[in-house]
């Protein structure tokens, strides 16, 4: 039998779409009632991305009560493990070392919100993973949108979480403690209301579901933009 933690592990890091929880910075904007509609399409998209996953995947809902829905969203095997409290790092070196504790040894995080990742971007990841210590996939606004490892992180707790020099930092501070890192195809997420032009041009030839349903979804928000305002 093969033992599945011998394989990539993949962690989604969720938050329940609701209103006024999570793409607040979207919400200023665009309505909060909307931005949740995208955050249901952006998390489906993550999804889509955890239902090819070749290993084993965890989903990580933000709160302890979302237990029981983050345990019913894929159709495949998942393990559900709740984000303790803390901050960002916190949370991640929590999850992290749990599933160390349980024998994984590479483990991949992503968020929600990046639906432009691509297959590849997965594949590549992993790939790297059987070289290196961190693989990291820069995010065009200085974040990350995949940060993986084959050893523990190092101490995450003080770096600049959600601003443009978040990426940096995390190299640097893996760079410090003597671990290999390879970046590998940079993309993005979705934090503002102009990153969603760029994201509908972006998926208009991806065949996959999530995406093309969120295609048209950004296709109805943008052509009503304009009616109104144009």
């Amino acid at each position: 039998m093969t033992d599945l933690t011998k394989s990539p592990c993949l962690v989604l890091f969720c938050k329940r779409p609701r209103v006024f929880q999570g793409k607040q910075r979207l919400a200023k904007t665009i309505g909060a009632k909307q931005a949740v509609t995208f955050a249901r399409a952006f998390l489906d998209c993550a999804l889509e991305d955890a239902e090819g996953w070749p290993g084993p995947v965890v989903l990580s809902p933000s709160s302890a009560e979302d237990v029981a829905w983050a345990g019913g969203l894929l159709r495949r095997d998942h393990m559900v493990l709740a984000q303790p409290d803390g901050g960002l790092g916190e949370r991640i070196t929590a999850i992290d070392e749990k599933l160390r504790r349980l024998g994984h040894e590479q483990i991949v995080f992503i968020g929600s919100d990046a639906p432009a990742l691509q297959p590849g971007h997965f594949d590549t990841a992993c790939r790297a993973l059987g070289r290196c210590d961190v693989v990291l996939s820069p995010a065009s606004d200085g974040g990350v949108t995949i940060m993986g490892a084959a050893q523990p992180w190092p101490d995450l707790t003080f770096l600049p979480w959600s601003t443009d020099c978040l990426g940096q930092a995390l190299a640097e501070c893996c760079y410090h403690m003597g671990l290999r890192v390879e970046n590998i195809a940079p993309s993005y997420d979705i934090d503002v209301e102009d990153d969603l032009a760029r994201l509908w041009h972006d998926l208009a030839r991806d065949p996959r579901p999530a995406r093309r349903a969120l295609y048209l979804v950004l296709g109805e928000f943008l052509q009503q933009k304009e009616v109104t305002y144009g």
